[in-house]
């Protein structure tokens, strides 16, 4: 499959499916993007069932916004609508291969649960300080 060219019309159709997204963020004038750019396509080409999305960051500056993109390239890689890893830098072939096999193999279920519990953590840490400082004013 050749890549898909995203942007911020189409980035959450396409990657809020069901299956694997990986997504390249690259700019023409970025020599590494560019030498990357054979791998991630001969990668495209191997893994049929995997979706390979491309992001201009000079084209789609508010996509690369939106992720914190400070370098690139940048590989993220999504899995049924969720971001289960994002680094700069272009990978060598076989580490992108050990990616993908690290994606596939994920339980996602234990991903959702282990989400669902840093959210929980997240939102009682504002309430947990609230008692702390009502009860420090009590003493």
């Amino acid at each position: 499959m050749a890549t898909v060219a995203l942007t911020a019309a189409n980035f959450d159709e396409v990657t809020g499916k069901d299956g694997i997204v990986l997504v390249d963020f690259w700019a023409s004038w970025c020599g590494p993007c560019v030498r990357f750019a054979p791998t991630y396509e001969r990668s495209s080409e191997k893994h049929s069932e995997i979706t390979f999305g491309k992001v201009d960051t000079e084209a789609e500056q508010a996509l690369a916004a939106k992720f914190d993109i400070r370098s690139i390239p940048t590989i993220m890689a999504i899995r049924d609508g969720i971001v289960v890893f994002a680094q700069p830098g272009a990978l060598p072939e076989s580490a992108l291969e050990s990616l993908i096999e690290k994606v596939e193999q994920l339980d996602m279920g234990e991903v959702r649960e282990q989400m669902s519990a840093h959210r929980k953590a997240d939102h009682s840490e504002p309430a947990k300080a609230e008692t702390e400082t009502a009860a420090a004013g009590r003493s």
